[in-house]
């Protein structure tokens, strides 16, 4: 007899409620939850592809260990202990920083992704780590470091109540969001236009969410800083800026003219390939607006310029009183984050506080560019990584010049991947540990809630009892932070979770500011509830946040928490609400954010300061006859769905798009095929022609080049596509936060027979 359960989305950022239909422990069905709290029914193509994502014939079933060459199934004993034997003798012989650690995107849809790398990175000490945010969000987290103190104190726009949204190089309509965790992205939309609101959307395709637009701006590609230092300079220069309330809780407005005084409308006009009369209205009407967000995402942070691009999205913000406020941009308050601390200053934040061991580039949020991961692993000398532990990663085909990195990978003396599937990165490694299908795994956003457009907490159990032979997500991670640390088989996994729900409750009870100093730690662990370990960290982390009940010791109040609806929240309370707690609209907390050392938005921080300059001398820079941009698609993410035949084919093409000008002018025609070159080599792929793609600029999909041998993907290999990152070196880099340059880069097209 079928029946249903719900489940949180882990496919996307927007994170919406699903009620899946099973028969036996087979998704059968997926559809959206109409009493979700949060998506209110509203579902995706790649939602209702859910079932064929959790019973993919290709997904591993059981780990894999390298045997004289060759990847065998094994046992999950046989998988740990190889590790046990190898990890811990590689540290002792080369010391920690032999081990390199690599984070992919789906990691944070998971709930072992945010509770358990911290873990495995202190068991190994290494400073090696490297993420998926260098290929696209670091440039905002660098920016709200220096601006606010805090590189997770990212300012979302207020999508449901402003009057006037700005978009830059964002395709939420395709991509459902990205640092703005917003269900129905595209509701919300055309929400905004049926009450009267604008949408102005800045992008050189004409894309799904640029079509929905009151304007559309296509401008150059890679501009995106100089139009909105221009904007900033109208502000300023007209008179318009009015921070308001703001005034007083940020230093630099008076150095910020003068940083910008070189950035007029006219003067950036020809980079952008806008009219300064364009960018003046554009400014005039962000100003005249009774409120309004400006909100930039992957397409203004893979460029050259993109920390400052994210920078100036917030000095917009500031400048015309927005930011803070209810219809501009505001800080979610996530239900299992930190509680709200006292206002004052902080620590503030700190970039280069080590560089990496070949080229020197500086860590930014304690994170190497992933671009530099294949010198690190080729370059002999003291610190070379020989091990690696990848998780949810396949940076052979997401990060630049996959073929050297693929080399690169083959010659490690040892790597871990923790992944469902053997992909292109994957198959390098010694050990596989496949996670089980996200039917099998309990779910609760702790990276995402933390973007949310609104304030909400949601929590799902596994719909599907794990199946025999199969770890938990979470027992792997905690299994691997024993098996590197050289505690396999010495300690159950369970103790990992026990360790840090101790450690946290020590300091809580020592802490003379908490609302648990002085309590005993060990009878507050006895008053945890849950299933598992995770279960009760996430009731710890609920019950310590902002809406939480602090175990009767004075609940968040509702002046607090911002909302008296989740007060008092704890496991057991969140379990009774299937459908999640709604918390209420984001509300004015700057104060509470900001840990700059001044204890005040920091606006010209020297770091950007210093990168003006830079940014200043590209007005006279000559454009590129022909860049390349890339292309998000609504039913793709990454290279991690091409594998599932309902999220294929159809206009889920990897195509070179190019508009009919271009094509005519270099001979390309439609269906035909063109060799595309850049810097790190050269593709061969198939033109389509076209008008959504303005003159100069060419576009290729990200997460293609599903064509190397002992990979496991039969439907993604079936049709390979062309690997866009391939065109690059690495050598690309916005210099601020290591993000790889993968927009904007200058390339050059012949056609073929």
């Amino acid at each position: 007899m079928p029946r249903t359960a719900l489940r949180i989305c882990p496919l996307c950022e927007a994170t919406c409620g699903l009620t899946l239909t099973i028969e036996g422990t087979t998704v059968t069905g997926a559809r959206g939850d109409r009493d979700d709290v949060f998506s209110r029914g509203f579902i995706c193509p790649k939602g209702a592809a859910f079932g064929a994502l959790d019973t993919d014939p290709d997904r591993l079933r059981t780990p894999l260990v390298r045997r004289d060459g060759r990847l065998c199934e094994a046992t999950w004993e046989e998988a740990f202990e190889a590790i046990a034997a190898a990890i811990p003798a590689l540290v002792q012989e080369h010391g920690p920083q032999s081990v390199g650690v690599v984070l992919g995107n789906p990691n944070v849809h998971t709930m072992a992704g945010p509770l358990s790398p911290p873990l495995l990175l202190k068991a190994l000490g290494t400073r090696n780590l490297f993420t998926a945010s260098t290929l696209d969000q670091m440039p905002k987290h660098v920016s709200s470091g220096l601006l606010f103190g805090d590189p997770f104190a990212i300012p979302v726009p207020d999508l449901d109540r402003t009057d006037f949204l700005l978009l830059l190089g964002a395709n939420p309509v395709e991509s459902n969001g990205s640092l703005c965790t917003a269900p129905d992205f595209p509701g919300r939309l055309k929400a905004l236009r049926a009450r009267g609101g604008t949408l102005v959307v800045v992008d050189p395709r004409r894309t799904r969410t640029a079509k929905l637009a009151d304007r559309h701006l296509a401008p150059r590609p890679g501009s995106d800083a100089l139009l909105l230092a221009a904007l900033a300079h109208t502000l300023l220069a007209e008179e318009l800026a009015a921070p308001g309330a703001l005034e007083e809780l940020t230093e630099g407005l008076g150095e910020l003219a003068e940083a910008l005084g070189s950035f007029t409308p006219e003067a950036v006009a020809p980079a952008c390939d806008l009219t300064a009369a364009e960018i003046r209205g554009l400014a005039r009407d962000l100003a005249a607006a009774p409120t309004a967000a400006v909100y930039g995402r992957i397409g203004s942070c893979t460029v050259e310029y993109g920390t400052l691009a994210s920078w100036l999205v917030d000095v917009l913000n500031i400048l015309t009183g927005n930011l803070d406020r209810p219809g501009g941009a505001l800080f979610p308050l996530p239900a299992a984050g930190p509680r709200p601390r006292t206002a004052g200053p902080g620590k503030g934040f700190t970039l280069g506080r080590w560089t990496s061991r070949v080229s020197g580039h500086p860590e930014a949020k304690a994170e190497l560019p992933i671009a530099a991961l294949a010198e690190e692993i080729e370059t002999p000398g003291e610190g070379r990584i020989r091990a690696l532990v990848a998780i949810a990663a396949n940076p052979v085909l997401s990060a630049p010049d996959g073929r050297r990195l693929d080399a690169a990978l083959a010659g490690l003396d040892f790597m871990v991947s923790i992944d469902p599937y053997l992909n292109e990165t994957s198959r390098h490694a010694h050990v596989v540990l496949p996670p089980p299908p996200p039917s099998q795994s309990a779910h609760h956003d702790f990276a995402f809630n933390g973007f949310a457009i609104r304030n909400q907490v949601r929590y799902t159990r596994a719909a599907v009892p794990l199946e025999a032979g199969r770890l938990d997500e979470c027992e792997i991670h905690a299994r691997l932070v024993l098996a590197v640390s050289g505690m396999h088989g010495s300690a159950a996994p369970d103790a990992v979770d026990d360790m840090v729900i101790q450690s946290t409750l020590a300091k809580e009870a020592a802490d003379p500011h908490s609302p648990l100093h002085g309590q005993d730690p060990a009878r507050l662990a006895g008053l945890l509830t849950g299933e598992s370990g995770p279960e009760r960290r996430l009731d710890l982390m609920l019950r310590l946040g902002p809406y939480g009940d602090r175990f009767g010791a004075g609940s968040a109040s509702a002046s607090e928490a911002g909302a008296g609806a989740g007060a008092g929240l704890s496991l057991e309370r969140l379990l009774a609400h299937p459908h999640g707690i709604d918390l209420g609209p984001l509300r004015p907390r700057l104060r509470g954010v900001l840990r700059t050392r001044s204890g005040r938005i920091e606006l010209v921080p020297d770091p950007i300061a210093a990168e003006l300059p830079r940014l200043r001398a590209a007005l006279a820079d000559r454009p590129a006859a022909l860049v390349l941009v890339g292309r998000r698609h609504l039913r793709s993410n990454n290279s991690w769905l091409h594998n599932i035949p309902a999220l294929t084919g159809g206009s889920n093409r990897c195509t070179l798009q190019v508009h009919p000008l271009d094509a005519g002018r270099l001979g390309l025609t439609e269906g035909g095929l063109a060799r595309i070159t850049a810097d790190g080599g050269s593709l061969e792929v198939p033109v389509e022609v076209t008008d959504s793609v303005r003159t100069g600029v060419v576009s290729l999909p990200h997460g293609w080049g599903h064509d190397r041998d002992g990979a496991r993907l039969s439907v993604a290999s079936a049709a390979p596509g062309a690997n866009v990152n391939q065109l690059l070196d690495g050598s690309r880099l916005d210099p601020l936060s290591g993000t790889a340059v993968l927009n904007g880069f200058p390339v050059e097209l012949t056609p073929l027979p």
